[in-house]
């Protein structure tokens, strides 16, 4: 048995295959011409949890559809959504390199949670299971953000930061799944695919 991944993510990839998963990738729409197929824009009032939940599993269905509509052989697909968590307050991916550096000075000092959920769906059956995760990062310089920002990591990451590349030097400490941080915790990957079928 193989299973989609609703994910243009070479972490999340990465993360599969070092679990031994079968997979193929399996892209949604998005740009300004082609339209969206998930609206990852977050409800007012909306928790990180509620609001990581809801989209992983709307990727999860959407690539269901996808299956569907591009008549290929029907399989479990699985889906995954990151935030970053900091007083309530959802950090997302920086839109530019100022949010960016918004985004880091933020978290400088300060502990945040990371919250993954993942979602997986097969015929009637959706599992999901959330991630949770503590991270402590040191005080950045000034200086430190800049060349971290210069070096290209924060875009397309929740948060501004990649765990698993240069930012791991302002990491004091984490407390939960290290591979949740990265986008894909893999005990919680494990269990959705065990209860919906996948062996």
């Amino acid at each position: 048995m193989i299973v989609y991944l609703v994910s243009a993510s070479p972490r999340r990839r990465e993360l599969l295959r070092q679990i031994g998963i079968h997979f193929q990738t399996l892209l949604l729409r998005s740009g300004p011409d082609r339209g969206l197929d998930v609206d990852e824009t977050p409800i007012s009032g909306e928790s990180a949890e509620d609001y990581v939940e809801r989209i992983a599993m709307a990727k999860a269905i959407a690539g269901w559809r996808c299956m569907g509509e591009r008549r290929l052989p029907f399989h479990p697909v699985l889906a995954a959504d990151t935030a970053v968590s900091l007083d309530g307050k959802i950090m997302g991916k920086p839109k530019n390199l100022h949010e960016a550096s918004t985004i880091l000075r933020s978290l400088s000092g300060r502990e945040h949670e990371v919250l993954t959920a993942v979602a997986c769906t097969f015929e009637e059956k959706m599992e999901v299971e959330v991630s949770r995760t503590k991270v402590r990062f040191s005080e950045l310089l000034d200086r430190e953000i800049l060349d971290y920002i210069a070096a290209g990591e924060s875009m397309d990451k929740a948060g501004g930061y990649a765990i698993q590349g240069k930012a791991a030097r302002f990491i004091e400490r984490i407390e939960g799944s290290y591979s949740g941080v990265m986008g894909l915790p893999l005990f919680e990957t494990g269990q959705v695919l065990r209860r919906i079928g996948y062996d």
